[in-house]
């Protein structure tokens, strides 16, 4: 029996939660995986178990260069997939954020993709079928109080997702957009530092739901193992389709959204997030 060459896969924010589950999951089965994150100290744990770790800030465009120089030299045979996973989240009502709130929000989660991609296009395209994975969100699909900026970065991402899969088709290459739910993740953690509440907001009164929006997705979350079981199972199958939706709620906000009045679904989310006590 002829057994399928290893992929190699380069995984971007793999310092915890996710990126890291994605890059142990994909070498259990198999697979070359190289894991980065702006900090290389912060990958310790997967360099101890034998996975190839780089230094990557997908904010700084040196560091773009030097990953991608690094890369040219030490995989000449190029890259089969890339998976743009780093990211966070900016929470707090839209018109409590800063301007460059907003800046950091869209260039971590909606450039910092883009511009990757483009530097390593010509190692994907060394390799056929070789693919180009977003990691998206349902908050793109969804929008939720106090979370506006994330939600849009995240719906930002998903056209552009759309958009490249068409463009680099005709190139051999496929996208897929991963649209995780709630997966149990130190996301949440992460993201209280990342609320924006100044002490003259009209949300002072209800700042206990401000605050706490970071946390909603940890509710009942999938766990982050058996998240990546499912994602490396669609990225490695070659038929598989444009989407994987999975995690808690990725089905349900979504079917909520296309079958209740907007109206309706207002109401609902005003009320979970204590806009109605205002």
């Amino acid at each position: 029996m002829t057994m399928n060459p290893a992929k190699t896969i380069l995984i971007t924010g793999c310092s915890s939660g996710i990126g890291a589950a994605l890059a142990l999951e994909f070498q259990r089965r198999g697979q070359r995986v190289i894991a980065t994150a702006r900090r290389l100290e912060s990958l310790s744990e997967l360099a101890a178990a034998g996975i190839c770790t780089l230094a990557l800030d997908v904010n700084d465009s040196t560091s773009i260069a030097a990953l991608t120089a690094e890369l040219q030299t030490n995989e000449p045979a190029g890259l089969d997939l890339l998976i743009n996973n780093a990211g966070y989240g900016q929470f707090g009502a839209v018109l409590d954020l800063e301007a460059e709130d907003l800046r950091r929000q869209f260039e971590t989660n909606v450039i910092a993709p883009v511009m990757l991609s483009r530097a390593l296009l010509p190692l994907l395209r060394k390799k056929p079928g070789a693919c180009i994975a977003n990691i998206g969100s349902i908050s793109g699909l969804v929008t939720t109080p106090f979370a506006g900026a994330y939600c849009a970065s995240k719906a930002a991402l998903h056209a552009l997702s759309d958009a490249l899969r068409m463009e680099l088709a005709p190139l051999g290459l496929r996208v897929v957009t991963i649209q995780p739910g709630g997966i149990a993740s130190r996301f949440g953690a992460a993201a209280t530092t990342q609320v924006r509440l100044p002490a003259d907001s009209p949300y002072q009164p209800i700042a206990a739901f401000v605050l706490g929006r970071a946390n909603v997705s940890q509710r009942n979350a999938t766990p982050v193992d058996e998240f990546a079981r499912t994602v490396a199972r669609h990225l490695l199958d070659p038929q598989a389709g444009p989407v994987c939706r999975t995690g808690a709620q990725s089905t349900r906000l979504p079917w909520l959204k296309r079958c209740l009045p907007t109206a309706l679904l207002d109401r609902k989310l005003q009320q979970l997030f204590g806009l109605n006590k205002l």
